[in-house]
């Protein structure tokens, strides 16, 4: 099955390589295709080793139409932008490991995966539906989606919850429990097929900051760092892709005015027009095939008469690349986040980096669900969502900085960094390499890549 997903991608990749700078882009129709298949996969491949890892043997996700519950998002086909009235969808393992199966006690079928399992003829009230189905399967633990330590799985509205409590019978009463862990695992395990494509929708991503950080699209003196973001947006849109934040800009400079080198990231960097010996920094993210990206990069703008990033802005750049380093190399399944923190900064601190780690799980959201490794306004442990633990085959935002003092400038420096990357359970990839260098503008030795 997996291959046949493989080849039929593959497929489709090849018959658009003429689109978006040779980086294929699928059309509405190929992209749902590509969507539904892998949810399938997921269903098939994937929920029963979650479900059992759980112990949860039901399922069950409650959702009403435009209130959308963060995890029902994932499991709707490609061509429902929403739920429709109420959607109830239950997931059922009879045994440890066995296939699980899928009903939708709605009064449509939820794409191929979830058959319907209400007829409002035979029985108008849809609550009741849902309590036969589930007294017919007698379930040791039933999970619903209220959480304390992830909105992502805290989808169940309050008058959902108590109306289902209301409904269960008493005998099930107790039988009720959290499903926080389980949805987390489901939302940040990425799956063979994702994990595939991940590399290619990275690509595209880079791309893109590359090319708003060069001279097709920045002319100094007259461009501001606006004009690059709406750039980006605009892009975003001409590619037939969508973003889930909106992009921004900065520029640390020289001049002893400019102190972007100590801006509080709660406040957002003013507009200013862009000009030579600028030290540009963007922060961009796109979301594809339901996946997301998240990707900081920087650039510097030639002087008249230089030919490349000066050398103390590349040494300087070393040094978010090691804090790369020290970071990913305590990335050991079965660490929390919390415990992750700990030990790189322990390092940091031992060769006197000034570093500061925000590192979040990056998948069906942007700010997914998973272990989180700081936070840029708390260097410290994060409780509940920092004690998750690392697991194999997730993926996350590498985001850090390092604060670097230049001599040439007599100021700090703070170099900003972020790359999407898998954990395999033993190492961290970079799903298309990382930057390692300083773009220039204009490019003198064409891209510099990542």
């Amino acid at each position: 099955m997996y291959k046949k997903l493989l080849f039929v991608f593959s497929f489709i990749l090849i018959s658009n390589l003429s689109s978006a700078q040779d980086l294929a882009v699928l059309t509405q129709r190929e992209q749902a295709k590509v969507i539904d298949s892998w949810l399938d996969y997921r269903i098939q491949n994937l929920l029963p080793n979650l479900m059992t890892e759980t112990g949860v043997d039901m399922w069950v996700v409650i959702s009403r139409e435009y209130n959308e519950d963060p995890v029902i998002r994932t499991l709707l086909p490609a061509t429902w932008h929403a739920a429709r009235r109420r959607t109830i969808l239950v997931m059922y393992q009879p045994s440890a490991n066995a296939p699980v199966e899928t009903y939708a006690v709605a009064r449509y079928d939820v794409g191929k995966a979830f058959k319907r399992a209400w007829d409002p003829e035979t029985q108008p009230d849809q609550w009741k539906a849902l309590m036969e189905l589930i007294s017919s399967k007698n379930p040791k633990k039933i999970a619903l989606n209220y959480a304390k330590d992830y909105g992502h799985a805290d989808g169940l509205t309050t008058n959902e919850h108590q109306v289902f409590l209301e409904y269960l019978p008493q005998n099930l009463q107790a039988n009720v429990v959290s499903a926080q862990t389980l949805a987390v695992r489901w939302l940040e395990t990425r799956t063979e097929p994702e994990m595939a494509t991940y590399k290619h929708i990275q690509e595209i991503a880079h791309s893109i900051v590359a090319e708003g950080l060069s001279e097709a699209v920045i002319t100094p003196g007259v461009t501001t760092t606006e004009d690059v973001v709406w750039w980006y947006r605009e892009k975003i849109k001409e590619m037939k892709l969508d973003t889930w934040f909106h992009p921004s800009v900065d520029i640390q400079r020289e001049d002893p005015a400019n102190n972007e080198q100590n801006r509080n990231f709660a406040t957002k960097a003013p507009e200013s027009v862009i000009m030579p010996g600028d030290l540009l920094h963007v922060d961009f993210g796109i979301t594809y095939l339901r996946l997301n990206t998240d990707t900081q990069e920087m650039a510097y703008v030639l002087k008249a008469g230089e030919t490349e990033v000066p050398a103390y802005l590349q040494d300087a750049f070393k040094k978010g690349n090691r804090v790369q380093d020290i970071l990913t190399s305590n990335y050991v399944a079965g660490r929390t986040g919390n415990e992750i923190l700990r030990a790189s900064r322990k390092v940091l601190d031992a060769e006197g980096i000034r570093g500061s780690i925000y590192t979040h799980p990056l998948g069906f959201y942007g700010h997914s669900a998973g272990p989180t490794i700081g936070m840029w306004d708390n260097q410290g442990d994060t409780p509940g969502a920092g004690d998750f633990p690392l697991h194999a085959n997730t993926g996350y935002a590498i985001e850090l900085n390092a604060v670097v003092f230049v001599q040439e400038w007599n100021k700090d420096v703070r170099i900003m960094l972020e790359e999407g990357a898998l954990f395999d359970g033993e190492k961290v990839t970079y799903y298309n390499g990382r930057q390692k260098e300083i773009f220039s503008i204009p490019r003198v030795n064409g891209y510099l890549g990542n």
